[in-house]
């Protein structure tokens, strides 16, 4: 690794754009942005986003997103953008949003997976959207994880994955949501939501008339990467006594058993290992707290992950997704 960039506190500029023009020129970093931390390198480099494949051992039919910084640059690497697309990027650009669109040949297959359509997102936070506009070219930026393993939220979520196969690495602090960003593609003028995230089918809806969350994408989709290295269960129920019921029965089953659960019903488990991840009135911080707390469950090697749901509706869908993923829809409704 050339260096490492510490910009919690401040941003070095100079250091920023140094690492800037080294994504230009095929190199690879590890980086912050609003939603998780991305492994980037030049998007229009074939190369470098092969080098990324092979470092994150990712499938080379599972297509990578390119980070953009204006409307401009999406024009570039895409054609036949219809009006209800451009109103969806007005709307939600810069943002947690990543809009699938016809690709222009200027992206590489590898990109695409060989497809003829390239999701492009428009980051909001400052490291990334600098990054994007200090290299003048599109980042190919997928989650900076191992597949197989839960996305990273903060840097030492990660580092010891990458340190030896990257060439820069920045520290921004935690990210800011937690969970990877809304994906929608619009079929004849309907954006459908191929995966839901902190921008919901409700807003979409508000902005564009219409809209369909895709039901095969829940509760499975191929975002593998979610499977733990634990047997894992999802249970919900309204009524929350008989959730926390059935969670403590099955944790007299598994000796060495972990609970992930809300604020307010930590205190009511039994098991050995009790990890909070958020008040349930608070949505956001769950999302924040997901895979960080994933990662920690899995690091105390239990037999069983127990995990209490949370309702389906506005960014609970996108929470129950991701839940529903890592634990292979292994799943209790009460």
């Amino acid at each position: 690794m050339e260096f490492f960039l510490d910009v919690r506190d401040n941003i070095n500029e100079e250091k920023l754009k140094e690492i800037a023009i080294g994504i230009k020129n095929g190199k690879i970093a590890i980086f912050p942005t609003e939603t998780v931390y991305g492994i980037g390198t030049n998007g229009l480099d074939e190369k470098a986003v092969e080098k990324i494949y092979d470092i994150k051992k990712r499938d080379k039919k599972n297509p990578t997103n390119l980070l953009v910084s204006s409307i401009e640059m999406i024009e570039t690497i895409t054609q036949e953008i219809s009006p209800i697309e451009y109103k969806l990027m007005e709307a939600f650009f810069p943002g947690p949003f990543t809009l699938i669109l016809h690709k222009n040949k200027i992206v590489p297959n590898v990109v695409t997976a060989g497809s003829n359509l390239v999701g492009v997102r428009m980051p909001s936070g400052i490291i990334a959207k600098k990054l994007v506009e200090l290299s003048n070219v599109p980042i190919a930026a997928p989650s900076a994880n191992i597949s197989g393993k839960p996305s990273g939220t903060s840097l030492n979520d990660i580092i010891d994955d990458f340190s030896q196969f990257v060439d820069f690495a920045i520290d921004g602090g935690k990210s800011e949501i937690g969970m990877e960003s809304t994906v929608v593609r619009v079929i004849d003028n309907i954006p459908y939501v191929l995966r839901p995230g902190l921008i919901t089918p409700e807003q979409i809806k508000a902005v564009a008339g219409s809209c369909i969350l895709e039901d095969k994408h829940l509760p499975s989709s191929n975002l593998k990467h979610y499977q733990l290295n634990a047997k894992s269960m999802l249970i919900y129920s309204h009524n929350n006594q008989k959730m926390i019921d059935k969670i403590n029965s099955l944790s007299y089953k598994h000796g060495n058993c972990v609970v992930l659960c809300c604020s307010e019903n930590k205190e009511f488990y039994k098991a050995k290992n009790v990890i909070d991840f958020g008040s349930k009135n608070d949505l956001e911080a769950i999302s924040r707290n997901l895979f960080s707390s994933l990662q920690k469950a899995s690091s105390l090697s239990p037999n069983m992950i127990l995990i209490e749901g949370v309702e389906q509706k506005d960014l609970g869908i996108a929470i129950m997704n991701r839940f529903l993923n890592c634990c292979n829809n292994n799943y209790i409704e009460l």
